[in-house]
């Protein structure tokens, strides 16, 4: 699996764009992929940033092109 770093290198190599690690982890849940909580998220139910639908299919390709899903 894929590191979050790998992730954002790919994506700000692609898109242009360095993608944040609460996107990937909001993708993961998303994509049914068990992603670790964060030790600074207030609460599991919600999400303070959620990614944007714009950069959801960016972060699922590069799930897909790492294999994940």
């Amino acid at each position: 699996m894929a590191t979050y770093k790998q992730i954002q290198a790919h994506i700000k190599e692609k898109y242009g764009y360095t993608a944040k690690t609460c996107w990937i982890a909001h993708m993961k849940e998303i994509s049914g992929l068990k992603p670790k909580m964060s030790v600074r998220r207030y609460s599991p139910e919600s999400r303070v940033h959620p990614c944007p639908q714009s950069k959801q299919n960016d972060i699922r390709e590069a799930f897909k092109y790492f294999n994940m899903i």
